[in-house]
Parts: structure tokens; C-alpha cells; sequence
């Protein structure tokens, strides 16, 4: 499996930190609240991954949230702002996931 770090350098720059750096100003009133609603949750769940204690439990937790109706809920709002969402990224995230962890075999 890959280390802790990749996987989460990976969902900052392809996820977290594209959503917390859309300019809520660049959207009319009700996509604007919905902007920053959104950059709210993907902060508390940018600090979450960062502090699971090994790249197992990221990668745990990032499949659940795939599935988990909180989360839908979410990638409705950013994929109808046009923000990347954690299924955008799914399987690039897996693959890297799982060649890191034929290479550590």
C-alpha cells in the first residue's frame, strides 16, 4: 500500500485544496453560501484524513465515504459547482493505492 503521505498529497492536490481555493465571490448569492458550505465540510474532512494514523485507514475511510449518504449529499453540491469530488478521483486514488502496494511486497 502506498504510504500515508502520497495518498494524502494526492487528495489534497486533486481534491481538498481545489475546493478550498474556488473563490466563493466568482458565484452568484445561492452558490455562494453553497460554496462556502461546502469549503466548511472539506476542511473538517481534509483535517480528518490527515490525522488517520496509517495509509490502511485512509484509504478505509476514503472507499466509506465513497458510499456514505453525508457524502453524496456533499459531491451533489460540489459537482453542481463544478469542484472535484472524492468519485471523480476514485480510481486514480486506488490505483496508486494498490501499485504502491505491489511495490512494497
Amino acid at each position: 500500500m502506498a504510504n500515508k503521505q502520497e495518498l494524502i498529497r494526492f487528495l489534497d492536490q486533486h481534491v481538498f485544496d481545489p475546493i478550498l481555493k474556488a473563490s466563493p465571490e466568482r458565484f452568484d448569492d445561492a452558490d455562494r453560501k453553497r460554496t462556502e458550505d461546502v469549503q466548511a465540510r472539506t476542511r473538517s474532512e481534509k483535517d480528518r484524513f490527515h490525522n488517520y494514523s496509517s495509509a490502511e485507514d485512509v484509504v478505509n475511510n476514503f472507499k466509506s465515504d465513497l458510499h456514505s449518504a453525508a457524502a453524496r449529499r456533499v459531491n451533489d453540491e460540489l459537482k453542481k459547482l463544478k469542484l472535484p469530488t472524492l468519485p471523480s478521483v476514485r480510481d486514480q486514488f486506488l490505483e496508486i493505492a494498490e501499485n504502491n502496494a505491489e511495490q512494497h511486497r
